[in-house]
C-alpha cells in the first residue's frame, strides 16, 4: 500500500504539470478556482506539518512537491487571471 500510495502521489503531481504550464506558458489562468487551490494548499501545509509531528519523510516529502505546484497555480491565476 505505501509504494501505490507514493506512485499515487507522484502521478497526481505530474498530472498537475500540463495546468501549471498551460498557465505559466500560455499565460492563461482564467478560469482557475483560486478557492479550490487554496484549500489544496491549506490541506499540503497541514499534511506537510502533520508529516514532520509524525517523523514521515513519505509523508512531508510529497507534501513539499504539492505546496510548490499549489503555490505555481494559485499565483500564475493571480497574474494572468
Amino acid at each position: 500500500m505505501s509504494r501505490l500510495l507514493g506512485f499515487m502521489s507522484l502521478f497526481t503531481m505530474v498530472m498537475t504539470i500540463p495546468q501549471v504550464l498551460t498557465i505559466w506558458l500560455r499565460h492563461q489562468g482564467a478560469g482557475v478556482s483560486l478557492w479550490s487551490w487554496s484549500a489544496y494548499l491549506i490541506s499540503a501545509l497541514l499534511w506537510f506539518w502533520y508529516g514532520l509531528q509524525k517523523h514521515a519523510p513519505n509523508i512531508y516529502l510529497a507534501c513539499i512537491g504539492w505546496i510548490a505546484m499549489d503555490l505555481a497555480v494559485i499565483s500564475g491565476a493571480l497574474l494572468y487571471g
